[in-house]
């Protein structure tokens, strides 16, 4: 092997090197960022119909709901053929999480937060190293005019910013009177565009 071969090889390895570490280095700029979209989770919240909200999803907690598309507005994707799953996985005063499964694609987490003594409503979006993808952790705060069983949720700035077509956005959740039932409906102004539903009267979870 030639001197100049020699040269190149370790330039190449340099290279690649060099790549590398900046590939971590935003990697974890990523994951700081993504950490301090949420830092202020723990505050009380002083809302009581928002409370009381965040207390009856929690009691869904540890349980996993079969569910189903219910409406599709038209122009736009339908999921009618997809498998609807959703899991809650974690159930603290301050915060639940709901992983949302469409067939294999176990990507969306939908999360309630207690954020400056507010409740948000985030969409958390992960690739599935459970780094964060590109558009995640969108939403809302409560519009402070819901019920401990229906919760609406504007989108914020930081969506805004991120999504500018979704300023209009509204993410609405909600339980059946008789606690059957657990929607999502995202709508643009007054327009409903999608609606999701799952059965919560029966835990799946105790059919494996």
């Amino acid at each position: 092997m030639t001197k100049q071969s020699q040269i190149w090889i370790l330039l190449l390895i340099f290279a690649v090197v060099i790549g590398f570490l900046f590939l971590q280095r935003d990697r974890r700029t990523s994951e700081q960022a993504n950490d301090m979209q949420i830092e202020t989770v723990g505050s009380e919240l002083t809302n009581q119909q928002e409370r009381a909200f965040l207390n009856n999803i929690a009691q869904l907690c540890g349980q996993t709901f079969a569910g189903s598309e219910t409406f599709i507005a038209e122009g736009r994707e339908s999921w009618a053929h997809k498998s609807f799953v959703m899991h809650v996985t974690l159930c603290e005063d301050d915060r639940v999480y709901v992983p949302f499964h469409l067939d294999d694609d176990h990507s969306r987490t939908w999360m309630f937060l207690v954020e400056d003594g507010r409740l948000r409503f985030r969409h958390d979006h992960r690739h599935e190293d459970g780094t964060p993808e590109e558009v995640t952790m969108y939403g809302g705060y409560a519009d402070g005019n819901g019920t401990s069983l229906l919760q609406s949720f504007p989108a914020d700035d930081y969506t805004c910013e991120m999504l500018p077509t979704a300023c209009n956005a509204v993410w609405r959740v909600f339980l059946s009177d008789d606690f059957s039932t657990f929607s999502y409906q995202l709508l643009y102004g007054d327009e409903l565009l999608f609606e999701g539903a799952f059965d919560i009267s029966k835990n799946i979870a105790l059919d494996d």
